[in-house]
């Protein structure tokens, strides 16, 4: 089960050369039938990644302390025939309430709040909200495509939910 809402507007971003420019937000979630620590455990070691990351070519230490905030990472992915290089930023680390982190890539900003909520002794809800932000190209690809990102964030919900039964992963 998953459950996605979206929306696709304008707002002044500060901080960023990404001013007045298109954003397109959206929530998606994901029920996984284990403990909340036992997620926690898998989210949180990067040696998972390209478990559930499809397309994950390297994962790339840059800066500060792996997987602490301020920390930089640079991640390759293949997607069709284009290579995609991103620099990953952790900015809040508050398992399992919160982890969040920007995503830098040509032409968009991306900033992704991950949190995990128990529902029962053995069964995880995993809420991931994101907030793309576009200039150049990318403008006209996430105003056109937006269901191209939206479907690209289940993928991942669901490729992390089988690491629980590794036989049943499948991008």
């Amino acid at each position: 089960m998953y459950i996605c809402g979206s929306s696709f507007s304008k707002r002044n971003i500060s901080n960023t050369n990404y001013t007045k420019i298109p954003f397109m937000k959206f929530t998606s979630e994901i029920e996984i039938n284990k403990p909340i620590q036992t997620v926690i455990d898998l989210f949180d070691n990067a040696d998972n990644m390209g478990k559930w990351m499809e397309g994950l070519l390297s994962f790339e230490h840059l800066s500060g302390t792996p997987g602490q905030v301020g920390a930089k990472s640079k991640l390759v992915f293949q997607m069709g025939k284009r290579k995609i290089e991103m620099i990953e930023t952790i900015l809040t680390r508050h398992l399992p309430d919160e982890f969040s982190g920007t995503y830098e890539a040509d032409g968009v900003h991306n900033i992704v709040k991950n949190s995990f909520v128990k529902i029962s002794e053995s069964k995880t809800k995993y809420i991931t909200e994101n907030e793309f932000q576009f200039k150049g190209f990318m403008k006209l690809i996430g105003f056109i495509m937006p269901g191209a990102f939206k479907k690209q964030s289940i993928k991942y919900l669901e490729a992390f939910k089988n690491l629980q039964n590794p036989n049943k992963i499948i991008y």
